[in-house]
């Protein structure tokens, strides 16, 4: 009953990404014609090379469409049915939500493309955390890299870069053009904040008398280890001990507090890293 509720509040979330999608699209890129990557730049270049004959929901489902039945013969059945299910709400919405925003609901077209692009990505992050896909250059980096050597993220920046530079088809400005390149940057660094920005932890350097207790008082409150080191002080020449801690960055607050709490002369440090795998935390993936 569990994995059914796991997997029903997965594709919700799916859902809840693709909406966040279709609406940075329709709301903000489409009536401005600020082209953004994948097949939703695609799709807005038809729309408004065909004068609005072809909407974006539908040039962006027969796109991945095509795309997916030449990668599912390429590469075999490697796509699962979450971004299946991400492809068709996406479209769906896309052809919902276009009729009922005419115009922007933003005047600066700048603003639009941050915004459109803090959404976009937002809405990419929550469905690539649940192992769905919004499809287009993502397929077509799978079925590039292949047969080539290039790393997906660099074909999919080439494969924007090249959508984006067709915008000058609809709007032949350098504007507008910048406009689309500003929104693929916010994209990009939205979709890494929201997936790794739960992961980020806080190294934390502690300096106290009351070591003992303020450790004790860590591992009762988190579950956590504490590392004692011994150290000298190089001016006093006294011999002290130093904690080691590494927590959540949403839990390193709370260590600060509880070790001002127990020694007021308390001395810390705290330093954001990534990546720290072990017990508690990520585990490697691909060693066995």
């Amino acid at each position: 009953m569990n994995r059914i509720l796991e997997e029903i509040k997965s594709y919700v979330i799916i859902a809840l990404g693709m909406l966040m999608y279709a609406f940075s699209a329709t709301a903000f890129q489409i009536p401005n014609k600020i082209v953004g990557g994948g097949a939703t730049g695609v799709g807005t270049v038809i729309y408004y090379l065909t004068d609005g004959l072809i909407p974006v929901g539908v040039s962006y489902f027969l796109i991945n469409v095509v795309l997916i039945s030449i990668a599912l013969k390429v590469l075999g059945p490697k796509f699962g049915i979450k971004s299946i299910f991400a492809i068709c709400v996406g479209s769906f919405l896309l052809g919902i939500l276009q009729p009922l925003f005419p115009e922007s609901l933003v005047s600066d077209r700048f603003m639009c493309a941050v915004i459109s692009g803090i959404l976009t990505g937002a809405g990419i992050a929550l469905a690539l955390a649940q192992g769905g896909s919004t499809g287009g250059t993502d397929i077509v980096a799978m079925l590039v890299t292949k047969y080539r050597n290039v790393s997906p993220g660099k074909m999919i920046m080439y494969c924007d870069c090249g959508i984006i530079a067709s915008s000058l088809l609809i709007n032949f400005n350098i504007e507008g053009l910048m406009y689309g390149y500003v929104m693929m940057g916010v994209v990009s660094f939205t979709v890494d904040f929201v997936l790794t920005g739960k992961k980020q932890s806080a190294q934390l350097f502690i300096f106290t008398e009351k070591y003992e207790e303020v450790a004790e008082r860590i591992t009762e409150r988190f579950v956590r280890g504490v590392t004692v080191v011994d150290c000298t002080g190089w001016y006093t020449g006294q011999a002290k001990k130093m904690l080691i801690i590494v927590v959540r960055k949403n839990e390193a607050i709370e260590v600060l507090k509880i070790a001002k709490r127990v020694d007021s002369n308390v001395f810390m440090t705290m330093n954001t890293v990534m990546g720290v795998f072990g017990k508690g935390f990520d585990e490697v993936k691909g060693v066995k």
